[in-house]
């Protein structure tokens, strides 16, 4: 696998080119505490690239001004606009499909972007979708989830405090779109021992997303 750093039309990241390339590409960013070197983006990214898949891990445009501190609200049509670069510059690159995601708040505002504009992405991949903050389920993040037509595979820790398995399949039930749920046991909202159920998780969105049977 080769690691090509990219930072060019207000992209910065890190491209895993694949050693047998199936055509289609994944382009995944952070949540609000981190950025593109997560060790969960970086994890999931090479267990993708092993698998054939191009893979982008990028910082979102706040990331990008400053190198710490969390996302400010305000701003964030700007963090989606920055996921339309990204997702841009990898289909240059990649001639097949193209699902985008990324870790809570990168995967939130991917799935927001989406359902600004369905042609975004082929399909989504969230890992850790932040339901509502810890302790406060009155607060839903999901205003936008009639208007997603995105077929999207959600990888959700069942410790997870942002939301429980239960209260997230009872939240996307107001997608139009395919959705299914991966669940691992016992993960926070961290997910540090997805990279180890990779395998399982990629056979799960393979199915979503109707991959020919070999």
């Amino acid at each position: 696998m080769m690691l090509e750093p990219i930072d060019a039309a207000g992209v910065r990241g890190i491209l895993h080119r694949p050693p047998a390339r199936n055509g289609d590409a994944f382009a995944l960013t952070h949540s609000a505490g981190s950025n593109a070197n997560a060790p969960l983006l970086a994890r999931m990214a090479e267990a993708l690239a092993e698998a054939g898949y191009l893979v982008l891990r990028y910082d979102l445009p706040f990331r990008i001004a400053r190198a710490k501190g969390p996302p400010f609200p305000a701003q964030a049509s700007k963090d989606r606009e920055g996921i339309a670069r990204a997702v841009g510059a990898l289909r240059k690159l990649a001639p097949g499909r193209l699902f985008a995601g990324g870790h809570s708040y990168g995967g939130r505002q991917t799935a927001m972007a989406a359902a600004e504009n369905r042609a975004l992405a082929d399909a989504l991949f969230l890992l850790s979708y932040p339901l509502h903050p810890p302790n406060k389920p009155e607060q839903m993040r999901t205003s936008f989830f009639p208007a997603l037509r995105t077929p999207t595979l959600i990888v959700h820790g069942t410790a997870d405090p942002f939301s429980t398995p239960e209260e997230l399949r009872a939240a996307v039930a107001a997608i139009p779109a395919r959705t299914e749920l991966f669940a691992i046991a016992g993960a926070g909202h961290d997910l540090k021992n997805a990279p180890a159920a990779a395998g399982a998780i990629l056979a799960r969105f393979r199915a979503l997303v109707c991959y020919p049977e070999n």
